[in-house]
């Protein structure tokens, strides 16, 4: 797995409450707060993740629309083999449909 930068950015399929459904599940076993309706807080150790997301123009193909979110991830005090270990089960727990 490549190594997971302290902060990085991705578009991210869904609409807010979709996030918000998965997101509980996608940390696991780590505390979860959500200061904010915008961003949330994972305890990872003695560290954490803090995420912001905000809504972006729904994609376009044809006639369909598809919701989206820019969703910013800022590791503090998380060492790179915990940043690694989380990441990899929060994006297969966050996988929906593909091809």
């Amino acid at each position: 797995m490549p190594t997971i930068p302290e902060s990085f950015s991705r578009d991210t399929g869904g609409t807010p409450a979709d996030w918000l459904r998965w997101l509980p599940g996608a940390c696991r076993d780590h505390a979860l707060s959500l200061p904010t309706e915008h961003s949330a807080i994972v305890t990872i150790g003695q560290g954490a993740l803090h995420l912001h997301w905000e809504v972006l123009p729904p994609r376009a193909l044809g006639l369909a629309r598809f919701p989206h979110l820019m969703v910013n991830y800022r590791f503090e005090g998380v060492s790179e083999p915990e940043r690694e270990a989380f990441m990899r089960y929060f994006d297969l727990y966050m996988q929906r449909g593909g091809g």
